[in-house]
């Protein structure tokens, strides 16, 4: 990606300014690393866990009318998780120690969220990339996967299940198949009785 290096200066300027932070992942919303600047992290790792926690969190939100998504904090005994959206493509994922200042890394996290979100951004729609990871042109993902011919092919997979027209159920032995159509249907008034009635 061609905003990689930038991604990654806004990374290195946010340890500066943050130095309880211990990783940083920016990522797309697919769980593909963008950046990383995490030492001793498997950032591939990262990413997929964030991908997988930013669906659940999505569903959250959107289940609770709370609106769109905007930024998840996890606390373990020894520090922080914290998930920023990055725009509409990308997340950006933090480590911190847990002596950091949560309102300090709040406001740092958001803030490069919001500039990696501009990067990433501009370059989708600059390559005219969709949230599918396929080219306007057609072109597969980077890494190779054609998400968009993937998900058309399941759909009309799907809709050919439904549009198969069944077979009709045989008709019951007691059904006159001859019946003329405009003919009222034979009835007996609630507690007649018919000669084989006890």
């Amino acid at each position: 990606m061609a905003a990689e290096p930038e991604i990654l200066d806004e990374l290195r300027r946010l340890r500066a300014r943050l130095p309880q932070l211990t990783g940083a992942v920016a990522a797309g919303r697919d769980g593909l690393v963008l950046a990383q600047d995490a030492p001793g992290i498997e950032p591939d790792g990262l990413s997929a866990l964030t991908a997988t926690t930013l669906a659940v969190a999505i569903r959250m939100t959107e289940a609770t009318g709370r609106g769109e998504f905007r930024e998840l904090l996890i606390r373990g005994a020894d520090g922080y998780v914290a998930t920023y959206a990055a725009g509409r493509h990308a997340v950006l994922t933090l480590l911190t120690q847990d002596r950091v200042n949560v309102g300090r890394l709040h406001l740092e996290g958001r803030r490069a969220g919001a500039r990696i979100g501009e990067l990433v951004d501009a370059h989708e729609e600059a390559h005219g990339r969709t949230a599918h990871g396929r080219s306007a042109h057609g072109r597969a993902a980077p890494d190779g996967t054609d998400r968009e011919a993937a998900a058309r092919e399941a759909a009309a997979h799907d809709t050919a299940d439904r549009d198969t027209p069944r077979p009709a159920a045989p008709p019951s032995q007691n059904q006159n198949q001859t019946q003329d159509p405009s003919r009222p249907l034979p009835t007996r008034p609630v507690g007649a009785r018919t000669g084989t009635d006890n």
